[in-house]
């Protein structure tokens, strides 16, 4: 009979207010329960695929989809880790079109040779205090690391050409060199030549792959500049990532990075079902 009467009461409040509390004079929603409860049976939502009412499968839970919208049965797939290994988390690639172009009055005023740099490209010097280094504009990106132990690979390729003639006696070229530079510090750098050849206006390609390891948690930038350092017999204009004559275009001459983070996962809670 409490029961009836209980069922009764409840129907009649529908009726009139179309809102019930549960413990709660003031209930804010259509069933409003302040405080715990118990689910015996089957909880069902509206399936908006094809407007039927779904129960949702074995290890599904509950989601919501925002203001408005019925909650959606989604699966929670949990990747299984192994302790102490390195695991692939993030990896992207970016390209770029625009480049940077060096004319030979843009070399540093004491033009240094390769064989003489190596006092002046140390790893972590910040960007700011490399003169004259132009970074390619579309290859500077974020990314994030979420553990300390953590692995970042980068590979950087683009095309390098001069607005040589074609090679005479002695021979013509330039020094350049290009560095990765991870929160504004040198995490890598390599540094090459091109030369004049028996055509016009040479291009090679530049590969150019590196490490850096055990990054802070948290946001990270990485980008990509270059820099002239010394001609040879020769007042060529150097372009990276960019042609600088047309025996080329943008798209042969475009830059590539990709980005990879490996990481060994942070520890997780238990799970308990």
């Amino acid at each position: 009979m409490r029961r009836l009467i209980l069922l009764l009461s409840i129907v009649s409040g529908l009726s009139i207010s179309a809102q019930i509390g549960i413990k709660t004079a003031s209930p804010k929603a259509i069933l409003d329960v302040n405080g715990d409860m118990n689910l015996r049976g089957k909880l069902s939502v509206l399936n908006t695929t094809d407007n039927t009412i779904f129960g949702g499968t074995n290890d599904q839970i509950l989601v919501s989809q925002g203001e408005g919208y019925p909650p959606a049965w989604k699966s929670l797939r949990i990747p299984d880790y192994e302790q102490n290994k390195f695991f692939l988390i993030y990896n992207n690639s970016f390209s770029d079109m625009q480049g940077v172009v060096f004319n030979s009055n843009e070399e540093p005023a004491t033009a240094t040779a390769l064989s003489t740099l190596s006092s002046l490209f140390v790893k972590n010097t910040s960007f700011s205090s490399l003169n004259t280094f132009k970074k390619i504009p579309s290859l500077s990106q974020q990314f994030e690391a979420y553990s300390p132990q953590s692995k970042v690979y980068f590979q950087f390729e683009t095309v390098v050409q001069g607005t040589f003639d074609a090679n005479g006696n002695p021979d013509s070229s330039i020094d350049y060199g290009c560095g990765i530079f991870i929160d504004e510090k040198l995490a890598n750098i390599r540094l090459r030549n091109i030369k004049a050849s028996s055509a016009k206006n040479t291009f090679i390609t530049h590969n150019q792959i590196g490490m850096a390891q055990n990054l802070s948690k948290g946001t990270h930038t990485i980008s990509v500049a270059c820099k002239r350092l010394k001609s040879y017999n020769t007042n060529a204009t150097l372009g990276i990532g960019t042609f600088v004559s047309n025996n080329i275009n943008s798209f042969i001459a475009q830059s590539f990075l990709r980005v990879d983070v490996y990481e060994v996962p942070q520890v997780f809670n238990t799970i308990i079902n």
